[in-house]
C-alpha cells in the first residue's frame, strides 16, 4: 500500500483528494491520497519523515516555485519552467520534481482551438502562470503578462485598455483570485471590452463558474474553467508516480 497526497495552503477543497480516492476505490487499489495543509514549506521534510511510506506528492498554491529547492532533482521541462506541481519519491527515497500543468493546459486549451489571433493576456506571475506561458510560447503566442507590480516583462492591471483587450483573444486567469471561500472575487481588467471572439480561461475550478467567467460570458465570450486541465495533469501524474 502506498501513499500520496498534496501540499499546499488552505487545500480542504481539494480536487487531487476526491479525485485519486475515487480512482483507488474504484481500482480497488489500496493506496490513499492525503492533504498535508502547510503554512511554510520548511515543514516539508517533517511531512515526508512522519510519513515513510509516500511515494508521490502534488504541489499547489503557493509552493509550486519554493518548493524546488528541497527536491534532489527536476525534470527538463519542470526546470525551464522554474515551477514543480508533482513530486515523484523513487526508491532510493530522491526526490524528483516534475510539472504536469503544462500538459494539463494544453490538453484543454485543444478544445477551444483555433482562436481568432495567437495573442494571450496572463493574469498572474506565479507558479501556474509560467507552465501557461510554456506552453503558448511553444504554441506560438504572442503573450503579455499582467502584474499587480511593475516589472521588466509584464504590464500593470491599470495599463490594460480597449486596444490591449480587443487584440488579445485568450485571457487566462492564472491568479487565485475568485477562488473558494472568496468567490465574489475577480481580476480587474476593462471587461466591456470583451467580446464575443474571446476565450476566457480561469485555473480555479472551485466554484465551477468564477466571477471573472460569468463577467467575460455575459460579454459573449467563450469561457473555461480549470477543471479539465487539472484532471489531465492529474492523470500525468499518476504516470509519472507508476513508471
Amino acid at each position: 500500500m502506498a501513499k500520496y497526497g498534496l501540499i499546499g495552503t488552505n487545500i480542504g477543497y481539494s480536487f487531487s483528494k476526491t479525485f485519486f480516492s475515487i480512482k483507488f476505490e474504484r481500482e480497488k487499489r489500496k493506496d490513499s491520497y492525503h492533504n498535508f495543509d502547510i503554512t511554510k514549506i520548511d515543514q516539508l521534510p517533517e511531512i515526508l519523515k512522519n510519513n515513510p511510506d509516500i511515494k508521490g506528492l502534488n504541489v499547489t498554491i503557493p509552493f509550486k516555485e519554493s518548493v524546488i529547492p528541497f527536491l534532489n532533482k527536476l525534470d527538463k521541462e519542470a526546470k525551464e519552467i522554474g515551477a514543480v506541481n508533482t513530486i515523484k519519491i523513487n526508491k532510493e527515497g530522491k526526490l524528483i520534481g516534475y510539472n504536469t500543468d503544462h500538459y494539463g493546459f494544453a490538453k484543454a486549451l485543444m478544445e477551444f482551438l483555433p482562436i481568432k489571433e495567437k495573442k494571450a493576456l496572463l493574469l498572474g506571475t506565479g507558479g501556474a502562470c509560467k507552465a501557461i506561458k510554456y506552453v503558448l510560447k511553444t504554441m506560438n503566442f504572442d503573450i503579455i503578462q499582467v502584474s499587480r507590480t511593475k516589472r521588466e516583462d509584464t504590464i500593470l492591471y491599470s495599463d490594460l485598455n480597449r486596444e490591449l483587450i480587443s487584440k488579445n483573444y485568450l485571457i487566462v486567469n492564472c491568479t487565485p483570485l475568485g477562488t473558494f471561500p472568496n468567490i465574489h472575487e475577480f481580476p480587474n481588467i476593462p471587461y466591456e471590452f470583451i467580446t464575443k471572439k474571446h476565450l476566457a480561461f480561469d485555473l480555479t475550478y472551485n466554484p465551477r463558474e468564477t466571477e471573472f467567467m460569468k463577467l467575460c460570458k455575459s460579454r459573449g465570450a467563450m469561457v473555461s474553467n480549470g477543471l479539465k486541465m487539472l484532471e489531465f495533469q492529474a492523470k500525468k501524474a499518476w504516470t509519472i508516480w507508476k513508471s
